[in-house]
């Protein structure tokens, strides 16, 4: 899944793109850390929200093609409609937050997911549909940056790292939570079209659990405080000293250093990404698109989007299909854990490696199982047990290559790769190119799988990987144990 930058203030478009020297500095007290845990587990509820609202669209998408009796292109536009409000969402929420503040930021982020939860699961058009999962696009592009920036601005820096990956625990959690919430509904009502609770299919009650954890973002910003650093910026230093006070260490100094990193301060732009000698692209910008590219061109989130397409494709029943979804958002959440310990061990760039070695082979061994399987009477591949078992490790395999590196590792690159005078301008400019090739993989994979079947495809994202095998060890260079400025 689309991963954060760990660490990041802004997003794409926000002014401030990393945590400043002062705000690196903190040193709470131990009374402190209780009340910065607080704080930014409830700005990683943004992140549940994120992987949840990316997530709950696996169990529901043939029921919404029956639903609204739409084509494969249709349903794949209705499914990736999310991915356009993603993008603009992560364009506008550093700038809306830099302008409004953090706090009401997200409590505008937490209205947008709950409408969104509810009409999604109301919609009676493919068109009101996709609108609101636009809305929801928005939230979770928002939520990207929001989440983290909030994040870096109140954690002390011994501690930075660890809440960092708070956020990222959480996405994966809020995928998991959503899959396991599409398996029980549709048990219970026994199938995704079934009707469910009050006269409404279980697709609907899919999207509206989705208020539950919205509802409680909501509430839960309400409760804290507006980020310190940001107080400063506007000039409320008696307000930003109170929550330094509460985060714990010198709060008086900790305001005259935010003050400090603040001069000389300039919004990211696009002119920051050309060689001032040639104007051209710098090449570090183009290493950066490509990374971003890569991310999504292995495939990843059809297996997050279309979980239950995928298997119900290869013969699973729709119940089986949910638990498999289960399964692999196990794994996810898995492989996020030894990510966290590893990137700063082993280096970036190995880990890179290492996952598109692993995703090729993972990815190559499906199509083989798939192009090799009979077909049954209704089109559908018709596996021996041996090649189910084959193809569901395969999978599960290509999950953990995945989630121990290209997910969390593209990111961090990212936010380390960039000089200072372009970071936050070509932090936007990756953004971009990651939240549009999720798009464009994603509106295509529903035609390319009735075109060239599930080998095919797998053959497809296989080759990516292999190809984003070459550009690592051709182009990324390791960044591991250096600081920014010596990069």
């Amino acid at each position: 899944m689309n991963q954060p930058v760990p660490g990041a203030q802004a997003g794409p478009t926000g002014s401030t793109s990393w945590p400043s020297e002062a705000t690196a500095t903190v040193q709470p007290a131990p009374a402190g850390s209780t009340y910065v845990i607080v704080l930014c587990s409830v700005a990683a509820i943004g992140g549940y929200l994120f992987g949840f609202d990316s997530g709950v669209i696996n169990g529901a998408v043939d029921a919404l093609a029956a639903a609204f009796h739409t084509q494969a292109a249709t349903t794949g536009f209705a499914v990736a409609s999310v991915l356009l409000g993603c993008a603009l969402g992560a364009f506008v929420g550093g700038r809306f937050a830099d302008l409004h503040g953090r706090r009401p930021t997200m409590l505008l982020n937490a209205v947008l997911f709950l409408g969104s939860a509810i009409g999604a699961g109301a919609a009676g058009s493919a068109w009101f549909f996709s609108v609101s999962r636009i809305l929801g696009g928005l939230a979770i592009g928002a939520a990207s940056v929001l989440s983290p920036m909030y994040i870096a601005e109140v954690a002390p820096a011994h501690m930075r790292g660890r809440l960092a990956s708070l956020q990222q625990l959480a996405i994966v959690l809020g995928l998991f939570g959503a899959f396991l919430s599409n398996d029980v509904l549709a048990k219970i009502a026994g199938g995704a079209a079934a009707t469910l609770w009050l006269g409404a299919p279980a697709w609907r009650w899919m999207f509206w659990m989705e208020a539950v954890p919205a509802a409680a973002f909501l509430v839960g910003v309400l409760l804290i405080p507006e980020s310190p650093r940001f107080l400063v910026v506007k000039g409320r230093l008696e307000d930003a000293r109170r929550v330094f006070a509460r985060i714990g260490g010198d709060a008086v100094g900790l305001v005259r250093q935010v003050q400090g990193s603040l001069r000389g301060e300039h919004r990211p732009r696009l002119s920051d990404l050309l060689v001032p000698e040639t104007g051209r692209v710098a090449s570090v910008v183009w290493v950066g698109m490509g990374l971003a590219a890569f991310q999504q061109l292995v495939g990843i989130n059809v297996i997050f989007y279309f979980g239950e397409v995928l298997w119900k494709a290869a013969g699973a029943t729709e119940q089986w299909a949910l638990r498999i979804n289960l399964l692999t958002g196990f794994v996810n959440i898995l492989a996020t854990i030894p990510a966290i310990a590893l990137v700063d061990r082993l280096g970036r760039k190995p880990l890179l490696l290492a996952g598109s070695a692993g995703m090729a082979l993972t990815l190559g061994a499906m199509a083989v199982v798939f192009a090799t399987a009979a077909l049954g009477p209704d089109g559908k591949p018709a596996l021996t047990h041996a090649a189910a078992v084959a193809g569901l490790t395969a999978a599960n395999l290509y999950i953990l290559a995945f989630g121990v590196s290209w997910g969390p590792v593209m990111w961090v690159l990212l936010g380390e790769m960039f000089p200072n005078r372009m970071r936050g301008a070509a932090l936007a400019v990756a953004g971009a190119t990651n939240w549009t090739t999720n798009f464009i993989v994603t509106v295509t994979f529903l035609p390319l799988l009735k075109g060239v079947g599930l080998a095919g495809a797998y053959a497809f994202y296989a080759t990516a990987a292999v190809v984003s095998l070459r550009f690592v060890w051709t182009a990324v260079r390791e960044t591991k144990g250096k600081t920014l400025e010596q990069m």
